[in-house]
């Protein structure tokens, strides 16, 4: 087991994924910037910014709050096993997310209702 936690921490120091990243407009036309860093073995998303549609920041109670958590890298730019919360929706679903050069495709699933989306690196 300490093994594996050794491992999972030194491939966290260089995970591309880690960063800043702009979600894609949700159902009211927002959008937030969310920071991905490592939680432990595993790695999480919380949202430190939220803007309108207009692109100006507006207030939220989920800045400073997780809204990915419990990812699990699976290689090849694949990340599984996470949550995902969806704050214009209020739904927690089962999360997986994949990465290609700047874009992030974040899914999830209540049951068997899906929802996906691409992010872009903030810059």
């Amino acid at each position: 087991m300490t093994g594996g936690a050794m491992t999972g921490g030194a491939a966290f120091a260089a995970d591309p994924v880690q960063g800043a990243w702009l979600t894609q407009p949700d159902d009211n036309g927002h959008y937030g910037r969310v920071e991905i860093a490592p939680c432990g073995d595993r790695l999480c998303g919380t949202l430190t910014a939220a803007f309108g549609a207009d692109g100006k920041s507006v207030p939220s109670d989920r800045i400073g709050k997780r809204i990915v958590w419990d990812m699990q890298p699976a290689g090849g730019g694949r990340y599984e096993n996470g949550q995902i919360f969806a704050p214009d929706r209020g739904k927690t679903y089962a999360s997986k997310m994949s990465m290609a050069e700047d874009k992030l495709t974040v899914s999830g699933c209540v049951l068997i209702l899906c929802r996906s989306q691409v992010w872009s690196r903030a810059k």
